[in-house]
């Protein structure tokens, strides 16, 4: 897995329990993040995987998601994660946008989630592509305890409570992570049986 943020393997290994593959973060064989320089989340998530792919020799998955708010112009999208700089935490980057919406009437707080999950082969041009969203809004407080991110401030319209509140099997079935997972799952089986 082309990742190293704990709370995103955790989440994807889950996801994919249902196939007959382990899910070791990259770190694990000494390799370093890459240096995320595309400008779609489809760039990045090749980006990555691809560069895991290449330093292990081993078949790759990677994701790449991020929020984007209507308010905003879908900032902060694929600087999500760096979103109050490069070295933004979870808490910075929570603080910068509710101070971005702060006046901000809840009936324009419109947001989602968006995720790309690929699959590549070391060596091989071609990859496995999925995508996933999740429409939500943006609270004006954290709330909850649970999940990572900006999960604390992301209202689910279908539950009527903050990602951060939802157990990790619920938030999974809604996520966008969840929801490209899933699909990568399919083309996974349809390619390789």
């Amino acid at each position: 897995m082309a990742s190293g943020n704990a709370g995103k393997l955790r989440e994807i290994a889950r996801i994919l329990q249902g196939l007959d593959v382990e899910v070791v973060a990259q770190s694990e064989f000494g390799v370093t993040d890459a240096d995320e320089t595309g400008t779609t989340f489809v760039d990045n998530a090749l980006i990555k995987a691809r560069h895991a792919a290449e330093a292990t020799c081993l078949p790759a998955i990677a994701d790449d998601s991020g929020l984007s708010v209507d308010a905003l112009d879908g900032a902060p999208g694929v600087y999500s994660a760096r979103y109050a700089g490069p070295d933004a935490t979870d808490e910075s980057n929570v603080d910068k946008l509710l101070d971005a919406l702060r006046d901000v009437p809840d009936a324009e707080r419109g947001a989602a989630f968006h995720c790309v999950a690929c699959f590549v082969m070391p060596g091989e041009e071609d990859a496995l592509i999925a995508k996933g969203e999740w429409r939500g809004s943006i609270l004006h407080e954290r709330r909850g305890v649970g999940g990572f991110g900006y999960d604390p401030v992301f209202l689910d319209p279908e539950s009527g409570v903050a990602s951060a509140e939802l157990t990790p099997d619920k938030k999974n079935a809604r996520s966008h992570r969840g929801k490209a997972l899933l699909k990568l799952q399919e083309l996974l089986r349809a390619r390789f049986g």
